[in-house]
């Protein structure tokens, strides 16, 4: 390819004005969509390629003269595949189970080195049980009756030009592809297949099949036990792109032969489902992490989309914006270009947490964002978002892994499921009697005593709206208010999403521990997300008009430490100076403590979230603020408590009262019980004696002697 390359080059000129000359008359695609990338070589400028219903220029990457055959003007509303193609240990951990307690050779962390520990034979087998098990066509049917239009489905390179440990272990699995695609088009549902996972790691997560970054440790943790440890988030690395200096964080070369591996991947996906009805388009490659070179980045996809445009004319082309979802990066590029669109994942899992109305704001105040974004690129996809507020859902980060300081409150512990394959698969279920088990990651995460762990309630607010901050992890039912907070949530992010941008895909559309913030079918079920066909409720349409209305306010956390409420205040006046000149500085501050501080940061953090808020700023400034309703003004608890409060309280007091009472009373009960026991035993005795002969004597005692009677004894 890098030889057609350099030919294109030579002979480009040659061509341009028969190009030119084709464009005018029937605009018949011509053009050589071999790969720009070689050692230092780039595009040569006013290189034109002339598809049938536009032009596309290689030297500024738009086009020009579209004929609009295909505009992108239906909304997709659905889910996503994850888990099944490509392998992530937290979304279905029964397959991962068997490397509890392993070593360093026996112990897989994702696909790369499931089929590298497995060996190909083994893997193969394991992985055709969990691609019959876990997407099936009553699966479909039953996503389809939920109205969801469209799926997202995660493949790897792996799947169609194998190489290292994926040889032979991924055979079989484009059968599964094609059946997919025909159930989707069988139920009138769409699919757009992303490239998940690229060679080499375009992020090192897991989820790209290889979790690049990586080492053992375990030698400088041989006491107090020998554990078996590992290391991967600090050292995290993609190197798909080239080679990665971790000090500068940046690269220091560049793998062309990698990203032509990727081009040629693409044309493959193209050519193989170029024919069927159900494919929406395709993701060249999901989730390039954030140093990924933009320049090259944005060069690849533009070659990619001429592939995808040459095979395929009327699929879509959907892009992933590397987690930075900037107009500054992204306008202007592919402009005039048909059937594009932006792919930024939004999530609230990785927050720190925050009371209700932080994390409502939160997922109405991505709107401006989506619309800026819709205006300077083009249409915008949320490509994957859930409903978690807390990063609790077991290995989220990793096998047996978690990120340094998660998650950030306890967790939720639940009985593990049994093995959604069946108990054929190795490692299941998991073991009742051990607690949690190496290999052991930079965080502790993973089943213990045979339970697992995966979120976390929230209770009903109280006035100051901390008690999240003193919630346990599993409320007491009457005052769990999961169900209307994940409910709010839901219709926001719907609202957020699906009135300014074309629709969304949520991740995901189950997963086997009973997580319903992260599985789509089970929040539908719990009544959190409405179905389809229920999108356009006023309940979706008027779900944001607080927070678009600015009916919130932002007000320091109360008992925070004073040190870092003047730290908070001192970011915001340094990132607007103009608060001083309106009479606020930082000296006013230095000599106030507690509530009298706290009420002064409340302004401040107010008036410079209110300012900046539709720019995207949050009310955080460093863990010390939070929204609350516009109406909230802050009352001491000890004075006016509010009423899931005073009702917690009067419980704790009705059981401090009526318990003690109980138990004097039942005391009570038995010595009166005892008493009239004695008595009437004594009653009985005296009635014996007197029978006898006995009589009492001058002190109230029966006299027995006088009986004669040797055996009776006073």
């Amino acid at each position: 390819m890098k030889v057609l390359w350099h030919l294109n080059l030579l002979f480009s000129p040659l061509l341009l004005c028969p190009t030119l000359t084709l464009a005018k008359t029937n605009l018949s695609a011509i053009g050589d969509v071999s790969a720009v990338f070689s050692n230092g070589s780039t595009p040569l400028d006013d290189d034109l390629r002339v598809f049938e219903h536009f032009v596309a220029k290689n030297s500024t990457m738009t086009c020009e003269s579209d004929d609009h055959v295909s505009p992108f003007d239906h909304q997709v509303r659905g889910t996503c595949l994850g888990g099944w193609l490509v392998l992530e240990p937290w979304i279905t951990p029964s397959l991962f189970y068997q490397f509890l307690g392993g070593s360093e050779t026996t112990t897989a962390l994702d696909m790369y080195s499931f089929c590298e520990v497995l060996g190909a034979e083994e893997a193969n087998k394991q992985l055709r049980r969990h691609w019959d098990a876990w997407v099936t066509e009553d699966i479909i049917k039953d996503l389809a009756a939920l109205k969801v239009n469209s799926l997202r489905l995660p493949v790897g390179d792996w799947m169609y030009v194998p190489y290292g440990p994926f040889i032979n272990c991924t055979d079989g699995a484009l059968d599964y592809v094609n059946k997919l695609l025909d159930w989707a088009f069988k139920y009138n549902l769409t699919v757009l297949i992303d490239i998940h996972g690229l060679k080499d790691s375009q992020n090192g997560f897991d989820n790209s099949g290889q979790t690049s970054g990586f080492q053992w440790t375990s030698l400088l943790n041989n006491w107090p036990q020998g554990l078996i440890t590992f290391e991967h988030w600090p050292i995290r690395n993609a190197r798909w792109m080239g080679e990665f200096d971790k000090q500068t964080g940046e690269y220091t070369s560049i793998n062309y032969d990698n990203i032509q591996h990727a081009l040629d991947v693409v044309e493959i996906v193209v050519r193989t489902h170029q024919n069927h009805p159900a494919v929406l388009g395709l993701e060249p490659v999901n989730e390039p992490w954030q140093f990924t070179p933009i320049e090259h980045l944005k060069r690849f996809y533009w070659e990619a989309y001429l592939i995808v445009k040459t095979h395929a004319p009327l699929w879509k082309y959907v892009i992933h914006d590397s987690f930075r979802f900037d107009t500054n990066i992204w306008g202007g590029f592919l402009s005039g270009c048909p059937d594009r669109a932006l792919d930024t994942h939004i999530y609230q899992a990785w927050n720190i947490p925050a009371s209700q109305a932080t994390f409502y704001n939160y997922a109405c105040q991505q709107k401006k964002a989506i619309a800026n974004m819709e205006r300077e690129f083009g249409p915008v996809i949320v490509g994957e978002w859930s409903l978690a507020t807390d990063n609790c859902a077991m290995w989220l980060n990793g096998f047996n892994d978690n990120l340094s300081g998660y998650p950030m409150l306890p967790c939720k512990y639940v009985r593990c499921p049994d093995p959604y394959m069946g108990f054929d698969q190795p490692g299941t279920p998991v073991d009742p009697s051990k607690p949690i088990q190496g290999p052991f990651g930079t965080g502790m995460n993973g089943p213990s005593y045979g339970m697992c762990p995966i979120d976390r309630d929230w209770m009903v607010e109280d006035s100051d709206g901390m008690n999240w901050m003193r919630a346990p992890p599993e409320v007491p039912k009457e005052f769990d208010g999961t169900d209307a907070v994940m409910r709010n949530l839901a219709l926001k992010k719907i609202n957020t999403f699906s009135l300014v941008g074309h629709g969304f895909y949520f991740w995901n559309f189950r997963t086997e521990l009973p997580e319903p913030r992260w599985s789509y079918m089970l929040a539908v079920q719990n009544g959190w997300i409405p179905s389809g066909a229920s999108l356009n409720i006023d309940d979706v349409s008027r779900a944001c008009e607080k927070e678009d209305n600015g009916q919130y306010k932002c007000v320091a956390k109360r008992g925070m430490i004073s040190a870092n409420l003047l730290n908070g205040i001192r970011s915001c006046l340094s990132r607007d100076p103009t608060l001083e000149s309106q009479g606020t500085n930082t000296s006013q501050f230095e000599s106030m403590t507690d509530e009298d501080l706290a009420s002064a940061a409340d302004t401040v953090f107010n008036d410079f979230w209110t300012k900046y808020r539709l720019e995207g700023v949050t009310c955080d400034f460093g863990g010390v603020a939070q929204l609350m309703e516009s109406d909230y003004k802050y009352v001491p608890r000890s004075e006016t408590p509010s009423n899931s409060t005073k009702n917690m309280r009067w419980t704790t007091r009705r059981f401090i009262i009526i318990v003690p009472l109980f138990l004097c009373a039942l005391i009570f009960v038995f010595v009166l019980f005892g008493k009239f026991m004695l008595r009437r035993g004594g009653d009985v005795r005296e009635a014996t004696l007197r029978n006898l002969g006995a009589f009492r004597n001058s002190f109230g005692r029966f006299s027995y002697a006088l009986l004669g009677d040797a055996n009776v004894q006073n």
